[in-house]
């Protein structure tokens, strides 16, 4: 199945899930990550994500979608860019990879993400989304899943 490059906000998408640019706490914070804890409910949220936290940077655990019309709600903590020789780009596709797998794991048969650490996180969007790309054509590749990569801004 293809990956579609869309224009549109990551919380109304109705996949199977969406990805959430979490931090490795799993706490409400900025960006994606607020929009997300916002229209889900920030207390449902919070209280599914406390006791999975802290997971590592490039990780993927789940929750329910509560509030969206995704089901679920895939967190992953993108690395913060420094210089782009500091592992960035291997932390940035474990993100993708490892959110493709826990979706095939429960049989998801559907997957939205936003570009992962391309905002506060500072890893610049053209790179990001050549990793985020090849992560995912890579997994596409062996695995038949729907999955966009949602832009926003």
């Amino acid at each position: 199945m293809p990956l579609y490059t869309v224009h549109d906000d990551i919380t109304t998408m109705k996949t199977d899930a969406i990805v959430n640019a979490a931090n490795v706490g799993l706490r409400m914070g900025g960006g994606v990550c607020g929009a997300i804890f916002k229209a889900a409910g920030v207390e449902e949220l919070t209280r599914a994500c406390t006791p999975l936290a802290p997971i590592k940077t490039g990780e993927a655990v789940m929750t329910p979608g509560f509030g969206l019309k995704a089901r679920h709600i895939i967190h992953t903590a993108g690395p913060v860019y420094q210089d782009g020789k500091s592992g960035e780009a291997e932390l940035l596709a474990a993100c993708y990879r490892n959110s493709l797998l826990l979706a095939k794991e429960h049989n998801l048969t559907s997957i939205s993400f936003p570009l992962i650490a391309s905002g506060v996180y500072g890893y610049p969007k053209e790179e990001a989304l050549a990793v985020a790309t090849a992560a995912i054509e890579a997994f596409l590749s062996e695995h038949p899943m729907e999955v966009y990569l949602v832009l926003y801004g």
